[in-house]
């Protein structure tokens, strides 16, 4: 499909000196880190670059995804919870106005995402994989997914990386710091998307990484999660009411796992107290959460990296970071065997959903859930020049908002005319107000979750979901977060009207995809 060319009616980019330059735009997304996975949201992994964004920046505390990566993704670069064929990315309206863009990790949209809008159609640099690929390169050189470096397939060997053996998320990194050499040094604004897929399964990451954490989670995941509880209130991005959700263990019947090994697959989705496992099992568990632990933390390893590069040049106050995370945490059984160990470069082994569960701290339940465990994520925003530093929001926001803040901050208004058409309406609103420290009117609806079967539809402080298409459960969000007390038998009156709504907006949103 042809790329998009903005119409005659949008503005070209001002070469007047006197107009103060627009920001630059960093958007950092993680793939399946749960709610409490990095230190500036409770966590024990050393994450000091997020953190240092994070204290210094804005925290959103009630930030809503699509709860799984395809839509997560579609929504980011689109605005759209549903769009069609005038949906269009952000990203070429920035690039059609002068900002100089780049793509560096993964690509997932669902299928209503056009091609004009994937990433080798509208960035100057684009390095991608769709979905999941290993992090090391496999003994047979053949990937689950093939790389896309500037629309071509590719193979490692043809993937610009400084560090051998090859490991992703450094290799995404080293392109990117030497695409920003062309921006930086015409002095042009850019935008940057880093896609990193840490740490979405397999679980594989360097040793030394690996090192710095073995034996911190031999005290397991029930008194993990007490502590990243705690400090979640500490911090004030949980209410001192709150109550910790009961372990989850993984409910969903839609999602089966591979053939063999039957009896220690058993084990993986559901929950056991720690202290009932063997000291055997608590080793080869403190070792399957060390190589997560490992993964988060090689990603903010090279997150620092990035930001090196940003303040040597002096553009740090001029420059805008998002990091959020695509959805909560993956408890699912995709371990090809077990000939190896979580953390080797041969193997394929996925985390325990009663890890997955610490991850998502306080709440129930994980990816493609709609319950907060899987639609809720850590967010974070630093600009220094609008920012207060150290600020936190619990005002409601989705994955949604990105598109319409993005141009507010470039200071572009959305087109009317696209390539002689009529672009797709927006479906978020801005976050500029929130992040100058103002509060913006809640939106009419949310919506999350994978498919119908795991819809949540959240309209102010309440909540319906649902789980492997069952009844819906009903919350009171402002008195129980973290969906321990379902109303819905007491509230039924409540469910037909919000069921009755969303029905309603559906039907809109098909409308204005087609």
């Amino acid at each position: 499909m042809a790329l998009l060319v903005l119409g005659a009616g949008m503005a070209s980019c001002t070469t007047d000196k006197t107009q103060k330059r627009p920001p630059n735009i960093i958007l950092i997304m993680s793939d399946d880190a749960g709610y409490s996975d990095i230190g500036c949201f409770g966590s024990e992994i050393n994450t000091p670059n997020l953190d240092r964004l994070g204290f210094n920046g804005m925290r959103f505390s009630n930030f809503y995804s699509g709860s799984k990566c395809e839509p997560s993704r579609s929504s980011l670069f689109t605005g759209l919870y549903q769009g069609g064929e005038r949906a269009v990315s952000f990203v070429q309206i920035l690039r059609e106005r002068g900002y100089y863009t780049m793509h560096a990790g993964k690509e997932h949209f669902e299928d209503w995402v056009p091609e004009n809008a994937y990433a080798a159609n509208v960035n100057d640099q684009s390095l991608t994989f769709w979905a999941t690929t290993e992090y090391f390169e496999p003994p047979s050189g053949n990937f689950v997914r093939p790389f896309i470096l500037n629309g071509k397939e590719v193979g490692v060997e043809q993937i610009y990386h400084k560090k051998t053996p090859f490991y992703k998320e450094d290799a995404i990194t080293d392109n990117a710091l030497r695409w920003l050499d062309e921006p930086v040094g015409r002095d042009q604004p850019f935008f940057l998307f880093l896609g990193f897929h840490a740490p979405h399964y397999p679980l594989q990451a360097r040793p030394e990484d690996i090192d710095t954490y073995r034996g911190t989670y031999l005290k397991g995941w029930d008194r993990i999660r007490q502590e990243r509880f705690a400090r979640l209130k500490e911090m004030g991005l949980i209410a001192g009411s709150t109550e910790l959700s009961p372990p989850s263990s993984n409910v969903n019947r839609f999602r089966g796992h591979p053939e063999g090994d039957e009896e220690r697959r058993a084990k993986i989705p559901v929950y056991r107290p720690w202290n009932d496992l063997s000291d055997d099992e608590k080793d080869e568990l403190d070792l399957e959460m060390s190589v997560y632990a490992a993964m988060v933390d090689n990603m903010d390893q090279n997150i620092g990296r990035i930001l090196q590069k940003i303040e040597r040049e002096g553009l740090m106050d001029n420059t805008i970071i998002i990091y959020l995370s695509d959805n909560g945490a993956c408890p699912y059984d995709s371990n090809r065997d077990f000939d190896f160990p979580p953390g080797h470069p041969d193997g394929f082994r996925t985390q325990t959903a009663a890890w997955s569960n610490a991850s998502n701290t306080p709440f129930r339940f994980f990816k493609q859930f709609g319950h907060e465990g899987g639609a809720l994520v850590h967010s974070l925003i630093w600009w220094p020049s609008k920012i207060q530093a150290g600020s936190i929001s619990h005002q409601p926001a989705h994955i949604v908002d990105f598109f319409p803040t993005i141009l507010e901050a470039a200071g572009i208004e959305y087109p009317e005319s696209i390539n002689g058409h009529r672009p797709q309406k927006l479906q978020g609103n801005s976050l500029i107000p929130i992040m100058s420290g103002q509060s913006r009117e809640d939106p009419p609806f949310i919506i999350s979750g994978f498919s119908e079967r795991f819809r949540m539809y959240r309209e102010g402080d309440w909540k319906m979901v649902r789980k492997n298409n069952e009844d819906w459960e009903l919350y009171n969000l402002k008195n129980d977060p973290t969906e321990i007390h379902d109303l819905s038998s007491k509230k039924g009156d409540r469910i037909i009207e919000m069921e009755k709504n969303y029905t309603s907006v559906r039907s809109r949103l098909k409308e204005e995809s087609e």
